[in-house]
């Protein structure tokens, strides 16, 4: 499976391509950075982050964009940035058919580094690591997409084997159900014969 990572940033969004093989190992497709100048119009910034993902699109052909879900933080404007070029690139990915899945900033760590609370510096090194990259990818929104791509290769196979086994739990708990309530139908029409 191929996957592409977006950092999600007006200023600088982050772009990794990430294959995953068999089991655990991954390798470095892709990696770069878009940036937007700040005192261009927000149209004109969305419109270069949207035409750089549609370049890596169609460039590297990933089967799912994994994207860094937006979080509270104290910067408003720097969260609304974010949540906008998120939405770019939803779109970008929508036009395609490509299915697209979010993941928080410490589901990331978590998965890269095993520590939901690792800072920039470990999840960095890790993602160099785990890669066998020659340097540390940078700026850091570099590393980060290569993360959140990484993170996406090892945590949606659980999450799908999850998902599969609580649609199962919920059909056996329908079934169960049903069969519960044909008894107690069966008793009643019993009792409302008088046979016991």
């Amino acid at each position: 499976m191929r996957v592409l990572g977006v950092d999600p940033g007006l200023t600088r969004c982050g772009l990794g391509v990430v294959d995953g093989g068999a089991g655990r190992s991954v390798s470095c497709v892709a990696v770069g950075v878009v940036r937007t100048p700040v005192d261009a119009e927000l149209p004109s910034r969305l419109l270069q982050v949207s035409e750089a993902v549609d370049d890596w699109l169609d460039t590297h052909r990933p089967d799912v964009v994994a994207v860094e879900r937006v979080f509270s933080q104290h910067n408003v404007r720097t969260v609304m940035g974010t949540a906008q070029v998120s939405g770019v690139v939803a779109v970008c990915a929508a036009r395609r058919g490509l299915p697209v899945s979010f993941h928080t900033p410490s589901e990331v760590k978590a998965a890269v580094t095993g520590s939901g609370r690792a800072d920039k510096a470990q999840v960095t090194a890790m993602v160099t690591r785990v890669l066998r990259l020659r340097k540390a990818p940078s700026p850091a929104d570099a590393a980060d997409a290569l993360a959140l791509a990484i993170c996406h290769l090892w945590r949606e196979p659980i999450r799908a084997r999850l998902a599969e086994a609580e649609a199962k739990a919920a059909e056996l708990a329908r079934v169960h159900r049903a069969r519960l309530a044909e008894a107690a139908k069966r008793r009643e029409n019993r009792t409302g014969t008088g046979l016991t």
